[in-house]
């Protein structure tokens, strides 16, 4: 067996080796993973951490996803949806503070009202950085609204405006099949299949979002094998972007009685899957979420460390943050906007990243493939 250190100085990756990665428990081995992670992230990436302000617009869910807080068999939730005032004064919040996109989300719905909904939101704010932050193309926007029609997603690309800097992120949970199913079984029968989440985010790339997905870490009865498959599969999807956290158990779940890792086990995991997917995929952004911190606090910087080059301070408006509870113990729910100003000096203290202020933060990955289209369209000219 080769050397740990020589195996990370690699750019190619067998299964055995990505496998071995993810596996490593010795601290040395992590903490040089994490190291080589980070390195990589600066070579490629510059020294720079994306900021986008994340709105969670409604809690309100028409599945039943057995992991999830909000899912719709969860009667003791407390449903809200914002307004569009409130979305907009929470759009501005991060524009003004010189993030140069918002994340828009919310539980799952498809019904005529919520896809109007949804276009009028995204015009109101590409209207909004335009008027009144002087923002030509408009500010970035990414959405995550779950499976939706390939009309549904030109509408709102239409409306958001900018398509330079308009993503969709719809994680895939897990690439193994059986896990999928088990995990969106809910009401006693299967309410998603894996075929139809690959066609939505083949969908989303035809339609020209830059394609985000991800999975949870740690899902009881998941190995490290799956998630070497899960790394295989956002290669054969060419995303632009991923977001991965780990596995929280949920009391308004259906998984409860399933357990979950214990927390300093689980955030090994994560940084090992983190930084392992950085050296797969060096040129693709990758967030640091906020689920980290229900591990550790300040496990969002422990993020950065080990590869991740985004992160999604949340701007949703204090009276409702609490209700939008995806996990147990989710952090920041009695924090106001301005906390994220501390958030920011922490990042930078720990970290010696910059904030990329005003900036949309497309990934390497996704610019690299526009010059590509643009150069073989030039080509193609007479």
């Amino acid at each position: 067996m080769k050397p740990f250190a020589e195996l990370l100085q690699q750019t190619d990756f067998s299964d055995a080796d990505l496998l071995r990665l993810l596996k490593t428990s010795d601290p040395l081995e992590c903490q040089a993973l994490y190291a080589e992670a980070f390195k990589r992230t600066t070579q490629v990436h510059g020294n720079v951490i994306y900021f986008r302000g994340l709105i969670e617009i409604s809690n309100i869910c028409t599945y039943d996803c057995r992991y999830c807080g909000i899912r719709k068999g969860n009667l003791a939730a407390r449903r809200y949806t914002l307004s569009i005032d409130e979305i907009l004064e929470a759009a501005r919040y991060a524009l003004k503070a010189g993030y140069g996109s918002v994340a828009l989300q919310s539980g799952e719905r498809d019904d005529p009202k919520f896809i109007d909904f949804i276009e009028e939101v995204c015009a109101a704010i590409h209207d909004m950085s335009v008027r009144e932050f002087g923002i030509a193309e408009g500010c970035g926007m990414t959405l995550s609204f779950g499976e939706q029609s390939l009309e549904t997603y030109e509408r709102w690309a239409a409306a958001a405006g900018n398509r330079n800097a308009l993503r969709y992120l719809l994680r895939i949970e897990t690439s193994n099949q059986k896990l999928f199913s088990h995990l969106h079984s809910g009401q006693g029968r299967a309410q998603k299949t894996y075929a139809a989440r690959l066609q939505a985010l083949s969908d989303l790339r035809s339609t020209g979002y830059q394609v985000g997905t991800g999975v949870m870490i740690g899902i009881p009865g998941q190995s490290e094998e799956d998630l070497v498959r899960d790394i295989l599969t956002f290669k054969e999807l060419d995303v632009d972007m991923l977001g991965m956290g780990p596995y929280l158990v949920s009391q308004g779940g259906a998984m409860v009685e399933e357990g979950m890792m214990h927390k300093d086990a689980l955030l090994r995991l994560t940084r090992n899957m983190l930084s392992t997917t950085r050296l797969a995929l060096p040129t693709v952004n990758i967030a640091a979420t906020t689920a980290l911190e229900t591990l550790e606090s300040g496990a969002r910087t422990l993020g950065v460390l080990s590869g991740c080059n985004v992160m999604m301070p949340n701007v949703t408006p204090q009276r409702t943050r609490a209700s939008y509870q995806l996990y147990d113990n989710k952090q920041g729910t009695e924090s106001d906007p301005d906390s994220n100003v501390q958030l920011e000096a922490e990042l930078i203290a720990n970290t010696g990243r910059a904030i990329g202020r005003h900036l949309f933060g497309s990934s390497v990955h996704f610019r690299s493939r526009q010059k590509t289209k643009k150069t073989k369209a030039a080509d193609a000219r007479p």
